[in-house]
């Protein structure tokens, strides 16, 4: 298998950290549970079932010689990456507006006027 490639299998196999494929060819493949969705996955099984068809792409070996695989394309992932440099840009702005209408309370409880 090449890198890069795309493969379609079956999930024979699911595990707290990822799930198992057998590909069509007959190999064995593991889809990490970093690789299964953009979003944070607490389990697995709420993505995957055992039995259920997936197409993924081949990123990889991993130490036991199975192919390493992602449900991610290339162009998700970098969807993802503006995604959150916006959502984090938002945060800061956010997190910047309650930090100064917290000191501006502060202030006024002790006392301290602003000259204008």
């Amino acid at each position: 298998m090449e890198q890069g490639s795309v493969v379609t299998g079956k999930v024979v196999s699911i595990k707290k950290f990822g799930a198992f494929v057998k590909l069509d060819t007959g190999e064995e493949a593991f889809i990490h549970i970093s690789n299964i969705a953009n979003r944070y996955v607490r389990k697995v099984e709420d993505f995957l079932k055992v039995g259920q068809e997936v197409t993924a792409k081949v990123i990889g070996k991993t130490k036991d010689g199975k192919i390493d695989l992602t449900l991610l394309l290339d162009q998700e992932r970098s969807e993802s990456k503006e995604s959150f440099e916006r959502r984090l840009a938002k945060f800061m702005k956010a997190s910047d507006r309650k930090q100064s209408e917290y000191r501006k309370r502060l202030d006024s409880k002790r006392g301290i006027k602003k000259r204008k």
